[in-house]
């Protein structure tokens, strides 16, 4: 688990920079700067948001985790399957990216 992954949704969803929900976030596609998808999400939907997100050129994230541990993660007590961030630095995003990156070729 991405400790930079954790810390940016506990803060993003404390500032209420964050879209949750499968629905919200592919209606404010344009708004978002970065995409985590659970593992919970069905292959439509997937697909569905990976083609809005490459149209958008805006990153995606895969969370190893089921929608459960993705809403625990963001200290909420009920499961998400999607989140967007609206507000993040590309500083930030990289450094996400760079440490997912290095996450999975570790597995």
């Amino acid at each position: 688990m991405s400790k930079i992954l954790e810390k940016m949704l506990k803060d993003s969803v404390k500032e209420d920079q964050v879209t949750m929900g499968t629905k919200q976030v592919l209606n404010s596609m344009k708004n978002s700067k970065l995409i985590v998808l659970s593992k919970s999400l069905k292959k439509e939907t997937l697909a569905k948001i990976e083609e809005d997100a490459k149209k958008e050129k805006i990153p995606l994230v895969n969370f190893q985790g089921t929608s459960v541990a993705l809403g625990r993660l963001c200290g909420l007590q009920f499961r998400i399957s999607t989140i967007s961030f609206t507000s993040l630095t590309d500083a930030n995003i990289k450094s996400l990216l760079k440490d997912m990156e290095n996450e999975e070729n570790n597995v």
